[in-house]
């Protein structure tokens, strides 16, 4: 697999892995515009894996607010899984915040998104309690 930073080219296969991953919560802030918009806010970070065969196999999108990560959709797809991809797309994503000064990052997992609670808890992350996400759209 070839693993390299994600590019605005490769929106339109990332969102169809996306909508076609259990337990990935999508809305307007998904749109083209904003993923772009993040892209470059956050360049070089947000990573993918590519298969031999030029299928965008998996992505993690990731940045900082110059304190703390925070990493999402982070998926693979169902043929390409149990090869270390997430796990790879991962560190490269922690490599990049590292080099830009980052020493924590924050991920967000749907509640019932067992697959993916499963999949943070054997990486080595914490699942954190006492806390509460608050959210407000700002239109």
């Amino acid at each position: 697999m070839l693993y390299r930073s994600m590019i605005a080219e490769d929106y339109e296969a990332a969102y169809h892995l996306w909508e076609n991953t259990d337990g990935m919560g999508l809305s307007e802030v998904d749109s083209r515009e904003e993923i772009l918009r993040y892209l470059e806010r956050n360049p070089g970070i947000s990573q993918v894996c590519i298969e031999d065969d030029g299928t965008l196999a998996g992505t993690a999108m990731c940045g900082h607010d110059g304190r703390r990560g925070y990493m999402y959709h982070v998926a693979v797809s169902s043929s390409s899984r149990g090869q270390g991809a997430g796990r790879e797309l991962v560190k490269r994503c922690l490599e990049r915040l590292r080099e830009e000064g980052i020493m924590k990052c924050h991920l967000m997992v749907i509640e019932g998104n067992s697959l993916g609670r499963s999949f943070w808890a054997g990486s080595g992350w914490q699942e954190r309690d006492g806390l509460v996400l608050f959210s407000q759209d700002c239109r």
